[in-house]
């Protein structure tokens, strides 16, 4: 079984993570609005499946940042 070390996480691509759980946050909080308001069932439901998925997402961007803190210098330079 072969190691993998993961290197830490540039600022770009902390700035990356942290925009895209700001999108997800947005997206889950549109998408629970029209579901919440709309008469039609259909997107409703479409609406309900997209929130399981970009629940996934962002649990997967938090986990990523987890799993690189370690990694983080303890204070900024």
């Amino acid at each position: 079984m072969q190691s993998t070390h993961m290197q830490p996480l540039t600022t770009k691509e902390l700035a990356y993570i942290s925009d895209s759980i700001t999108n997800e946050n947005l997206l889950i909080k549109q998408c629970a609005a029209t579901a919440a308001t709309t008469q039609n069932t259909i997107i409703q439901q479409a609406c309900l499946s997209y929130i399981r998925s970009l629940d996934s997402h962002l649990d997967q961007l938090v986990q990523s940042l987890e799993a690189h803190q370690q990694l983080a210098p303890a204070q900024i330079q």
